[in-house]
């Protein structure tokens, strides 16, 4: 029989707040974490069709972290170690208490250390001297430069592995931590996403494949919005949220707090598109019911789903179509969110926040409330989906992602029982 995979500690960065308290208190309010870009460092921004995005604004990594980590990696690995470190403290781990080698890292990030990417290449081809690049270019870049610092930061010596399937990646690193427990590979999985892309190449790709709002550039608190008639494109956001999953067992020997069971997972593609997801929604639904049939749960046990809702004129009435798949009429009575309405689409980051605010909502009753839900589509309405704050008592919280590349997760948390 599989071991009970629990989560026991919480950790988040966020354009609505540094820190679970911060962010769930501006979540549950409703505040917007979208505001307008000032500038791309000379590039100017009336050049973009899009100019806005969910930006953390006065970070400072030396406020958090060792200035050792913090200046051997780009920003979204600072993002992601800060949120590591968060989630450490909340479960009350003691690293020199753990044996290390049963300790493991899994990260999900979309785009690597981008940052530091697009300087140096600038840096390189305005200057015509390669030798003037960054000596620590290579390893910041990489996309496993989260996953491995967080393993330096803290002596995880355990399972350390990079996922990157763009906006699914870090529901896919959740999934695979569990994975990784369930399979005796490991006592204890710091699982993460990060992702910090707001550079002037990554927005002008975006602008580019016209897939960012602009008819909200002069009211950017208005921009994104899930599952509304006036959607045109989602919008670009940054930050990180890790998780501390572990077994039951080690985290009753330690009398650890338990936030929540990491019921099941499932992870497919539908082999379709690069960019636009099936229409029919049956490949989401698909991947659904695999995660239910994973967790031993039925449709019907299900009470609420965050959404992957990215605000997109496609995407949302899909997701929508694939709930009415699975749960047929009970689609009419679970309690749905949009968490990128507060705070735009964090890319790689975006499964991870997803997850912890499906944790928060069962441990408070409360469901943020989707913002600028002001005319509801009825191609991708359902009405559990509300402008308004939602409460009741959550048992089974699903949490779907769906990726660039016909790739899609999904994932089922149990409220944490005893019995």
């Amino acid at each position: 029989m599989a071991p009970k995979i629990v989560v026991t500690g919480l950790g988040i960065i966020t354009p609505i707040g540094i820190g679970l308290n911060q962010f769930w208190n501006a979540a549950i309010e409703g505040q917007s974490g979208i505001s307008k870009i000032p500038s791309f460092e000379g590039l100017p921004i009336d050049a973009y069709r899009s100019r806005i995005a969910g930006q953390i604004h006065d970070f400072n990594p030396l406020d958090h972290i060792e200035e050792k980590y913090a200046n051997r990696v780009d920003r979204y690995a600072q993002f992601g170690l800060v949120a590591a470190k968060e989630a450490l403290e909340d479960a009350g781990i003691q690293m020199e208490r753990e044996n290390p080698d049963r300790v493991g890292v899994m990260v999900g990030a979309g785009m690597g250390g981008m940052m530091m990417g697009e300087r140096e290449i600038s840096l390189l081809y305005d200057t015509k001297k390669p030798n003037r690049v960054h000596p620590n270019f290579i390893p910041t870049i990489t996309l496993n430069s989260a996953s491995g610092i967080i393993a330096m930061a803290f002596g995880a010596k355990g399972p350390n592995v990079t996922i990157s399937t763009a906006c699914s990646s870090s529901i896919h690193a959740i999934g695979q931590a569990l994975n990784t427990i369930r399979m005796g590979k490991a006592d204890m999985m710091i699982a993460a996403g990060a992702d910090a892309s707001i550079t002037p190449l990554v927005f002008a790709g975006f602008c580019s494949l016209r897939a960012l709002s602009s008819r909200y550039n002069e009211q950017p608190t208005q921009a994104s919005r899930p599952f509304d008639k006036g959607r045109d494109g989602f919008v670009m956001g940054e930050g990180a949220g890790a998780l501390i999953l572990e077994t039951l067992q080690h985290a009753k020997r330690r009398r650890a707090k338990i936030y929540a069971e990491v019921a099941g997972y499932a992870s497919t593609s539908e082999a379709y598109h690069m960019v636009v997801p099936k229409e029919d929604g049956v490949e989401m639904a698909k991947t659904m019911k695999l995660a239910l049939e994973d967790a031993k749960l039925r449709p019907s046990q299900v009470e609420y789903v965050n959404a992957h809702a990215t605000s997109t004129t496609v995407g949302d009435d899909v997701e929508v179509r694939g709930l009415r798949h699975v749960f047929k009429s009970r689609a009419n009575k679970l309690m749905i969110n949009a968490t990128k309405s507060l705070v735009g689409h964090t890319l790689g980051a975006a499964g991870a926040l997803g997850a912890i605010t499906s944790i928060m909502a069962m441990k408070t009753g409360i469901v943020h409330p989707t913002l600028n839900l002001e005319d509801p589509d009825p191609e991708c309405h359902l009405p559990g989906i509300s402008r308004q704050t939602q409460e009741g008592k959550i048992k089974v919280a699903m949490t779907n992602a769906f990726g660039f590349g016909s790739n899609n997760g999904v994932l089922i948390l149990k409220r944490f029982t005893t019995r």
